[in-house]
């Protein structure tokens, strides 16, 4: 019998296992959106049940054991892998609700229960994945105990030796891994997990991690640099989207619903739930739409939303992610004071990049919030600029489609002044915008005429591949620059200033008035002038031209045509 302090610390020598071992499986993602997070999101997934669990009563019956750690585990999944690996968990914590002990029959059955709760989260389950090593190892362990084994260590051993053939076989269920030569990284990591676990039932040694607490600080945040996307083949949406919801007990409502919609919107959808919570994860091009959903639910908790090419575009290229995050490790936090509401109007903006900022700055805003793609800031962020801004109506430009709704968050915050959120959803919006402020007009009439504005004005963007890949039709290699128009791949190009001069010419036409460059990261400026320069020889010389150092990451160019 496994008694309740021999699964705690299973538990905890699992999690050591994986960590140990957390680069080796990271390194084994190998799809066209470079992950490189698999081994991260497990490891602290199962980390955060490790972490309390010695606090935990050694005395504690193994359905209070199993059950404390599959809470902490869906509270803390990361990505699909994690929250996968906490299904597991929560069906283990099942099988063994109100055991004292775990005898092998029980363990049989909490490991078949965990396979089913992680097959029924994923709406399109892909064989050759940790879906089918858990599955295979499950199977194995029935297997020994329907020969006659009683052992409760015996039939873990063999659910060990059952993910480990079904790990071997993961290349020949899917090709991608079969043709990079590797087996599927969430399934190694079930694997290292299970093992871990099967060194205390076996023998009562506890796995040690070998990780410094500096490399376990590193661990969380390695996490932050990378987002998930372990069942992808293909680049189908952009946006990783996760969030908790507290469920409210008077909403009766089926998360089967929620998923049910989710699926209609995006792909990697896994919606797991237990009384209190229901922890959600979708890859989708409309994340507003998803949060939206979840609301019908209850309230939300905790909210990411992810860009997935460009976080991979910074983890493939790690000398420039390096780079790009020395100045942003080295600025300090400003620190903003609440302000009385003595003024009629006040704006706030959320911009990436000293000259964007400095930009919307001389345009007006009190306040100009750090962030952007890739760098969502809080409700919390928006709010303390809100409510640093003197003024009784503050206007807020958050120009990024995934801010809009935490700006919107801030509504109800503010109690002592109104919040109104224009849902600019890109620089140049945001920039025509406060262009089209007047003072002598109303809040309302402003609010009309600034999003009237913003609604005038195209956007390009400048970028570029992190590898090989195909999308939206596009065959794209490791290193093409890629061109945007208003948020749609249209051209691979070789070098940044071709794509922008290529994108800024698509845009314009007989009406074009103004185009306005805005050179970022990694773009000097005499490149910035080279592309003006050939810009102005391929349009109307009516149209006016400028060039704007905005300092941005991501984007090499940011381009406004009105």
């Amino acid at each position: 019998m496994i008694l309740g302090s021999q699964l705690k610390n299973a538990i905890i020598s699992g999690s050591n296992n994986i960590a140990k071992h957390k680069k080796q499986v990271n390194d084994m993602n190998i799809f066209p959106v470079p992950d490189g997070d698999t081994g991260t999101n497990m490891s602290m997934t199962i980390g955060a049940a490790a972490s309390e669990l010695p606090a935990f009563d050694d005395d504690a019956p193994a359905g209070a054991v199993a059950k404390k750690a599959a809470s902490l585990m869906l509270r803390g999944a990361r990505g699909n892998s994690g929250v996968i690996l906490s299904l597991l968990f929560r069906g283990i914590a099942k099988g063994l609700e109100g055991k004292d002990e775990a005898s092998a029959q029980d363990l049989v059955d909490a490991l078949d229960i965990g396979v089913d709760e992680a097959y029924k989260a994923v709406m399109k389950p892909t064989e050759g994945t940790m879906l089918t090593v858990a599955r295979v190892a499950a199977e194995r362990a029935r297997e020994a105990l329907e020969n006659g084994s009683d052992d409760p260590v015996a039939v873990w051993d063999a659910a060990c030796i059952g993910a480990a053939e079904a790990l071997e076989q993961t290349p020949e269920l899917l090709p991608v891994l079969k043709r990079a030569g590797v087996v599927d990284a969430g399934g190694q990591g079930v694997l290292l997990i299970f093992e871990g676990m099967l060194s205390v039932f076996r023998g009562g040694i506890i796995i040690e991690s070998g990780l410094s607490e500096e490399e376990k600080a590193q661990e969380t945040a390695e996490f932050f640099r990378n987002v998930a996307a372990e069942f992808d083949s293909e680049i189908n949406f952009t946006y990783c989207t996760e969030f908790v919801v507290g469920r409210d007990p008077e909403i009766q409502k089926d998360p089967l619903d929620l998923r049910l919609f989710l699926e209609t919107i995006g792909d990697c959808v896994v919606v797991v739930d237990d009384d209190e919570i229901i922890k959600t994860h979708v890859h989708t091009e409309n994340p507003g739409d998803a949060l939206q959903a979840a609301l019908q639910y209850g309230q939300l908790l905790t909210v990411k939303i992810e860009n997935m090419k460009e976080q991979h575009r910074k983890a493939a290229e790690e000398n420039q992610a390096q780079k790009a995050a020395q100045p942003a490790a080295k600025e300090e936090k400003k620190a903003l004071e609440p302000q009385a509401p003595t003024e009629e109007l006040g704006f706030i903006s959320v911009a990436a990049g000293d000259g964007l900022k400095s930009l919307f700055t001389d345009l007006g805003c009190a306040n100009v919030v750090s962030g952007g793609q890739t760098m969502n800031p809080s409700t919390e962020d928006i709010l303390e600029a809100v409510l640093a801004t003197p003024a009784k109506k503050v206007f807020v430009l958050p120009n990024n489609k995934n801010i809009i709704l935490a700006a919107e968050q801030t509504i109800p915050l503010a109690t002592d002044r109104e919040v109104i959120v224009l849902p600019t959803r890109t620089i140049p919006q945001g920039l025509s915008a406060m262009l089209a402020f007047d003072p002598d007009a109303s809040a309302e009439e402003n609010k009309e005429a600034m999003m009237e504005a913003a609604g005038n004005v195209d956007t390009g963007l400048v970028t570029f591949a992190a590898r090989d890949s195909e999308f939206d039709g596009h065959n794209i290699r490791h290193g093409d620059i890629l061109g945007l128009k208003n948020g749609k791949l249209e051209y691979i190009e070789k070098d940044p200033v071709s794509a922008c001069v290529r994108v800024a010419r698509s845009f314009t036409h007989k009406h074009t008035s103004f185009i306005t460059l805005i050179y970022g990261e990694g773009i000097t400026q005499e490149q910035a002038e080279e592309a003006k320069r050939i810009l102005s020889g391929k349009i109307s010389s009516d149209v006016e031209i400028t060039l704007v150092e905005g300092g941005q990451p991501v984007y090499y160019f940011i381009i406004s045509v009105e």
